[in-house]
């Protein structure tokens, strides 16, 4: 894959060292994209430092992505080291290190907590493209992919109400924002992981990972490539799509032990 080669990339929520957005930076950095990433935390320089790129080739910023300033603060950093951002890969969400919020009915959740749902998936996702869509627009350039999950648009687990709400909330943004900038060379899609092991899965998700029809849970990397290719030139006439990565998980109907 030689379309990002040279081109200034950013991922969000890169902070996990076994997490999607940290596998899709490497891969993406293997493919010869300059490369910036953020998380809420510091632990982000020590991403940076595994990534061991060149500093004309690598950047690294903590950011709180649900402050319009601190997004702001951040791509303006970006566009001085490596220059203006021609892919963004928004996969900041689902959990952050310093908060825990457990499955809740939505029966009984809370006003506080639905904000919350919606600012860490959603939210984060709109301010990142509202920061950097008009460069890529005026440039003619540019290529969005959202990290959206088969929760919300393709399936709905119970206790999973908000989460399930801002995943379906970042399709319609997808299938949106295509429209609107396909014109200026700019595409937007999304990525449905299904089950998906990284640092911050449980075991009943890994289980539900081995009921899938390839038997076991993906990888980050497995997500990784889709999401280099959605940011690739070769990429170029595939826009407003969700891409399901799940094992085949949702084509089968019976998931019990057999």
């Amino acid at each position: 894959m030689t379309g990002v080669r040279d081109r200034v990339a950013l991922v969000t929520g890169a902070g996990s060292p076994d997490g999607i957005g940290f596998a899709t930076a490497r891969l993406l950095l293997a493919a010869g994209a300059k490369v910036a990433i953020t998380s809420t935390t510091s632990r982000i320089f020590d991403r940076l430092e595994n990534l061991g790129g060149s500093a004309d080739t690598i950047f690294a910023k903590p950011a709180d992505l649900t402050k319009a300033v601190e997004v702001e603060e951040l791509c303006l950093a970006i566009a001085s080291r490596l220059g203006p951002v021609d892919i963004l890969i928004n996969n900041a969400g689902m959990v952050q290190e310093s908060r825990d919020e457990p499955p809740v009915q939505f029966a009984d959740m809370t006003a506080e907590s639905w904000n919350y749902g919606i600012d860490i998936n959603l939210t984060t996702a709109f301010l990142t493209t509202r920061a950097v869509l008009p460069g890529m627009i005026g440039r003619n350039y540019g290529r969005i992919v959202f990290m959206s999950s088969v929760t919300g648009p393709v399936t709905g687990i119970s206790g999973s109400s908000v989460y399930s709400a801002a995943k379906a909330g970042l399709l319609g943004l997808t299938r949106t924002l295509a429209i609107e900038a396909g014109a200026n060379n700019v595409t937007v899609n999304s990525i449905g992981p299904g089950w998906i092991e990284t640092g911050s899965s449980s075991e009943s998700e890994i289980v539900a990972g081995r009921h899938t029809p390839v038997g076991r849970p993906g990888k980050p990397d497995e997500i990784g490539h889709v999401a280099v290719f959605l940011a690739s030139e070769e990429a170029s006439y595939l826009t407003g799509q969700l891409i399901v990565v799940d094992g085949g998980n949702t084509i089968q109907e019976y998931k019990a032990d057999s």
